[in-house]
């Protein structure tokens, strides 16, 4: 299997000095094209940092990070942009629609940013939708949707250009046990056609349905197993803490360790939106575009 990510003692300090904060410690792994990985762990363990860093979001204080053999470690902001638009797909716990946007507008509007044509945009948006099941939807507003099928949309829109990594974080975290299997089915079934997933869950249940579970604690790597399919949430706790405590049934308040490690972009709907100038006709189409970009800097920033 050839290797995708690579990560080679990959440190990430808060604080550098005498109150450090090390969310990840001399972190390595491997992650081959067209694996399944759930990271698992439990609140400020390290592994929204890690997803941070995986997506390019963040940049390591030390250590390396290859993709496709490319340092991303040494990239510019500008080069990082790209990767993120390019080659991953971001499925966030909340959803992150706009609500003044249809379904099928929530979907199209990350195109608009990348310089997709209006006719192969409006093809990508609508394919996408009808492969998470929303083809009869996609007029609706996120109000007059469920749960579930906000998420769908939301997986939609990171599956609309077809990018060869899924990057999830809690991606069932607000939903239902019903939701919660038809979500992991869809992100299954992206697998099973040659993208590269990897969840990042503090819960067993979700974790079993990977085929390998890498557990961090304490910003370090304890385990790294392979799941044959028939693993429970108690066979996962045996493994990764031998008999001791089970982190599903945590609430997640994302890693404590520090503020920045959450501090990311809502989406991939509005992840350069910032960057971008919109055609005037684009600008009819889309006048919410103009207030999503004045908030960025807000979001950022950690500010309401």
């Amino acid at each position: 299997m050839a290797s995708l990510i690579e990560i080679r003692n990959m440190c990430k300090i808060y604080n550098p000095g005498e109150n450090e904060v090390r969310a990840l410690d001399h972190v390595s792994l491997s992650i081959g094209e067209n694996e399944f990985v759930a990271i698992i762990g439990h609140s400020g363990s390290g592994k929204s940092t890690l997803m941070n860093m995986l997506g390019c979001l963040d940049v390591p204080t030390s250590g390396i990070y290859l993709l496709h053999g490319s340092d991303v470690s040494l990239m510019t902001d500008d080069e990082l942009s790209d990767i993120r638009n390019q080659e991953i797909g971001f499925i966030f716990q909340g959803f992150n629609l706009i609500s003044n946007l249809t379904a099928f507008e929530n979907v199209e509007l990350p195109l608009i940013y990348r310089g997709v044509s209006k006719r192969e945009r409006s093809n990508l948006a609508k394919e996408a939708l009808r492969k998470v099941g929303l083809e009869n939807r996609m007029d609706h507003k996120p109000s007059e949707m469920s749960g579930g099928q906000q998420q769908r949309v939301a997986i939609a829109r990171a599956i609309a250009q077809a990018p060869p990594v899924i990057l999830a974080d809690e991606p069932t975290g607000n939903l239902d046990s019903h939701s919660t299997k038809e979500i992991m089915n869809i992100l299954k079934t992206l697998h099973s056609e040659g993208r590269t997933v990897i969840i990042i869950t503090h819960d067993n249940d979700i974790a079993a349905n990977a085929e390998r579970i890498v557990h961090i604690e304490d910003g370090k790597i304890t385990s790294d197993s392979s799941n044959d399919g028939n693993m429970s949430r108690d066979d996962i706790a045996r493994e990764i803490r031998g008999n001791s405590t089970m982190y599903g049934n945590e609430s997640d308040d994302d890693d404590t360790v520090t503020q920045e490690s959450k501090d990311y972009p809502d989406s991939q709907t509005i992840m350069e939106a910032n960057e971008i100038n919109l055609s005037t006709e684009e600008k009819k189409d889309y006048p919410e575009s103009e207030v999503v970009a004045e908030n960025i800097d807000l979001h950022l920033n950690g500010e309401n």
